[in-house]
């Protein structure tokens, strides 16, 4: 399977198992609801998952949860932020 496709295949998981801090932002940012902006969720971006976007503003938005405190999880957000 090419990469894109195993990308594509992870965000689709990821929207079906948001956790509820995603749920409640997506709420939020879904149709246009914060200033007219259109938001995506779980956007494959390279070689990351993005949990929300908007292309046409330039905005990301990373909601982390209690996995990220671990040390893997720490330096792979470090990577990720730079």
């Amino acid at each position: 399977m090419r990469e894109s496709r195993r990308q594509i295949a992870l965000a689709r998981k990821l929207r079906q198992s948001q956790t509820d801090a995603e749920k409640a932002l997506w709420a939020k940012l879904k149709a246009r609801q914060l200033e007219g902006i259109k938001f995506r969720r779980q956007q494959p971006l390279g070689p990351y998952i993005i949990d929300f976007i908007s292309f046409e503003r330039k905005i990301i938005v990373e909601v982390d949860g209690g996995h990220h405190n671990e040390r893997k999880a720490r330096e792979r957000d470090k990577e990720r932020t730079a």
